[in-house]
């Protein structure tokens, strides 16, 4: 565990100097990637974010990358220089074996030091923690909010001092709801205790419309009210807000930067927010040898790149050499390695 302490936030969104998961740490850098295995959950919790694309479907995602071969979880991982994992659902138990098989590779694949870390609604068994064990670093239950009020008397804390004793870290993740103070009697079983802040989603609107919640301001997804009611919680050093703007801000931008460094172009250009800016030019009828020609005669090489279709290029010499190249010409921004789109300008 590493003790941390917030940087110059502004006062709402300070906190006193807690004790954050490696697997958290790793997250701040951008360096941990995001493995999805399963949408399928035995559990409907109301406040659940997860994507009608995803919920039910057996889909893997690493980062937003779908899955067909596990080769290409690796494949994303060394794009983004990844230190750790994160596995996600769904529930990530229902596909016990499939986790483990992945765990394994990237462990495999990486060495020990590969940290990666399990988030579970279930209270994991004996026997599951034993075939996690040495290829799991840290646990994160995920406790269902009608289990806040007993939970010392649940098989979740059965499962996190069973695990405590076995070598894995254990900590408890859960979103910021009403009654979060009920979960201070868990703190001296654990490592950590992270509290995100509870997110609108497309598919709990519904609920959070039923339940009279509204947003808190119009950038993020954030829920007005939560701070408030893990405000008695969060005065434990166990215990670690994560904010909805965190994780647009930092998290994902950081992640961004460290994929864009390792697959950009030579061309293109990475913003301040990970993101890839660089031109294209789509030829009109007939043209494309004649700019393929062009651009052989008066660009350095690694300026541009034939891509079939059309042709890109530094996003500064297509407006530099606009007039003197008929077609289409447009600005892209762009998530790295393929991602999507931000904006597209015309020039």
């Amino acid at each position: 565990m590493i003790t941390f302490t917030t940087g110059p936030l502004p006062v709402r969104e300070q906190v006193q100097t807690v004790t954050l998961a490696k697997g958290c740490v790793l997250c701040y850098q951008g360096a941990k990637m995001v493995l999805f295995v399963t949408g399928r959950c035995h559990r409907s919790c109301w406040y659940c974010p997860l994507s009608s694309e995803r919920k039910g479907t057996d889909t893997v995602f690493a980062n937003e990358v779908p899955i067909d071969v596990p080769s290409q979880i690796i494949e994303v991982a060394e794009s983004m220089s990844a230190l750790g994992t994160g596995v996600t659902g769904g529930e990530p138990l229902l596909c016990l074996d499939k986790v483990m098989e992945y765990c394994r590779m990237l462990k495999d694949h990486f060495g020990p030091d590969h940290q990666i870390h399990l988030y579970t609604a279930q209270a994991p068994t004996d026997e599951e923690l034993e075939r996690m064990q040495g290829l799991l670093d840290e646990i994160r239950l995920h406790p269902p909010r009608e289990c806040w009020d007993t939970f010392l008397e649940t098989d979740f804390l059965r499962s996190a001092k069973r695990a405590k004793e076995m070598g894995f870290d254990i900590g408890i993740e859960v979103p910021a709801l009403p009654g979060l103070e009920l979960l201070i009697p868990a703190l001296p079983y654990l490592d950590f205790l992270n509290v995100n802040e509870l997110e609108w989603g497309e598919t709990n609107a519904y609920e959070m419309r039923k339940r009279g919640y509204e947003l808190a301001d119009e950038l993020h997804n954030a829920i007005d009210g939560a701070k408030g009611w893990a405000a008695e919680l969060c005065r434990h050093d166990k215990v670690h807000w994560c904010s909805s703007g965190f994780k647009d801000s930092v998290q994902l931008r950081e992640r961004l930067k460290r994929i864009a460094q390792n697959t950009a172009r030579p061309f293109d250009e990475i913003t301040d927010d990970g993101t890839i800016v660089y031109g294209v030019l789509e030829p009109l009828p007939g043209q494309k040898d004649a700019l393929a020609r062009f651009c052989r005669e008066r660009l350095e090489p690694d300026s541009f790149e034939d891509c079939g279709d059309s042709i890109a290029m530094a996003w500064w010499l297509l407006e530099k050499y606009s007039d003197e190249l008929p077609g289409k010409k447009y600005v892209i921004e762009r998530y790295p390695h393929g991602g999507m789109v931000v904006e597209m300008t015309p020039l």
